[in-house]
């Protein structure tokens, strides 16, 4: 598969697992882990039983998809097939597939319950239960159709559990169903910042869409995530952007499954060069090179800024991530840095001499590369003509001029997000740190009981739930 080296998580994951140890691992996706589980769970497989053997459970169905397509690649040569199970399609066809007797599943949690209900599913052989991505799941609502799947096994099995951070809700959850478990973590350094660059730029609610075209126009990413915090504004942002002439496109849970799946096949391949999403919708994707990540509005919790930036820097790869802050938001800006363990550097709003001269170094850019290339050579020619006529330098800065994007300045309105807001509460005498969403708060535990994969899928993310700062 093109493997030289384990990544941190692989190597201290693999060993374990292949022992039959039940397993916590603390790191975020792309690190590997889905080698780090893969590998162990095909070793374990018994080529002569034609049954279900092993289970992974993920928060999106992107990310069971793409769990699914990981693990086929792994499994290709021992013929070891794995069947993604999610809501959103088409139950009569993931049925169809189940009848081909694949011997791992890659599901949702809401969907996996109705085909265990419906017995087109059957957990009697299970070997292996692997929880991926266990906080986005408790974040969603999950457990408690995690908890009622892993309770219908009715066999010994092992469980390898994946989080990138570990509140107490998944450590209850380990204590309850897992064995001695080895926790393996990859330090914080490893998981968020080696090959990120962190920026911030502290700035007024209504700058926020000229800034973020303004940086586009002057960086112009590859390929860039802009990560905004409720649907309606992944809406307006991804239409803001087409508007000014950008390839933007945006996902979040209300757009249909096959129309995300259409704009992140058209992201993957270059077509779309911008993707605005919300954080769920945006969780797991593996998509190498993404230089830029864009945190429009501040993530509701510091956990999901750890994932939205590790959209980028993969592989070994450098990248950037440039986070937008309102004066107001200042404390939520630094609980994210105590977390992340590195200070971001701050960016100056750039002015607009900046962008024209950032458009005119693209254009430069793209001039180069085309002569490096030989694509111009046909053109020859042409250019001879004109250089009988013209000053070579006039003729340069013409193409130049025909090249480089003039700043687009269509007016476009954003609906005002309320800021977030650090706030300090009281609690036994005790002081401690609960961050709240301004537009809506972040609920009470039992309030999100039963919601999450009933709902097969539903985004979440933009409604601010956090069981991490549940009152005792």
């Amino acid at each position: 598969m093109g493997f030289e080296n384990p990544t941190p998580i692989q190597e201290q994951s693999i060993p374990t697992a292949l022992t039959g140890k039940d397993l916590i691992g603390q790191a975020q996706t792309g690190t590997g882990k889905t080698t780090a589980f893969g590998v162990p769970m095909m070793e374990n497989i018994d080529m002569d039983l034609s049954a279900i053997q092993g289970l992974v459970i993920a928060p999106t169905r992107e990310l069971a998809i793409q769990v699914a397509e990981e693990l086929n690649r792994i499994g290709q040569t021992k013929k070891i097939k794995t069947v993604p199970v999610y809501g959103g399609q088409d139950i009569n066809r993931q049925i169809r597939a189940l009848k081909n007797k694949p011997q791992l599943v890659a599901a949702t949690p809401g969907r996996l319950l109705d085909h265990i209900r419906r017995k087109t599913i059957r957990l009697d052989n299970i070997k292996t239960v692997v929880l991926d991505e266990a906080d986005e799941m408790l974040n969603m609502g999950f457990i408690e159709d995690i908890e009622a799947i892993m309770d219908s096994i009715p066999s010994e099995y092992q469980t390898l559990l994946f989080s990138a951070t570990m509140p107490k809700r998944i450590q209850k959850l380990a204590e309850k169903f897992m064995k001695e478990p080895e926790l393996i973590q990859v330090k914080s350094k490893e998981l968020t910042v080696d090959n990120i660059e962190q920026y911030y730029v502290e700035l007024k609610e209504n700058q926020k869409f000229d800034v973020l075209c303004r940086m586009l126009d002057i960086e112009s990413p590859d390929l860039a995530i802009i990560f905004g915090r409720t649907k309606k504004r992944v809406d307006e942002l991804s239409e803001g952007l087409s508007k000014r002439g950008y390839f933007a496109e945006g996902i979040h849970g209300d757009i249909p499954q096959n129309k995300r799946e259409h704009t992140i096949r058209r992201f993957k391949s270059g077509s779309t060069d911008i993707l605005v999403a919300t954080d769920v919708a945006a969780r797991g994707l593996d998509i190498s090179g993404v230089t830029h990540v864009y945190n429009f509005d501040l993530p509701q919790d510091p956990e999901s800024y750890v994932h939205r930036i590790g959209r980028t820097g993969r592989a070994g790869k450098k990248g950037q991530a440039i986070t937008f802050s309102t004066f107001r938001e200042s404390e939520h800006l630094k609980a994210i840095e105590r977390m992340t363990k590195r200070r971001m550097i701050k960016k100056n709003i750039p002015s607009y001499d900046e962008v024209v001269e950032g458009v005119q170094q693209a254009a430069r850019d793209e001039l180069i590369e085309m002569i490096d290339k030989g694509e111009a050579e046909k053109f020859t020619h042409a250019a001879e003509q004109l250089l009988e006529n013209h000053h070579a330098v006039d003729v340069v800065a013409a193409a130049l001029k025909l090249l480089a994007k003039e700043p687009d300045q269509t007016p476009v309105k954003l609906t005002e997000v309320a800021p977030l807001r650090g706030k300090r509460v009281r609690n036994d005498n005790k002081k401690r740190s609960n961050y709240r969403g301004g537009g809506g708060g972040r609920g009470r535990n039992d309030r999100n009981k039963g919601r999450g994969g009933r709902n097969n899928d539903r985004n979440k993310n933009s409604r601010g739930k956090n069981y991490n700062n549940k009152r005792s």
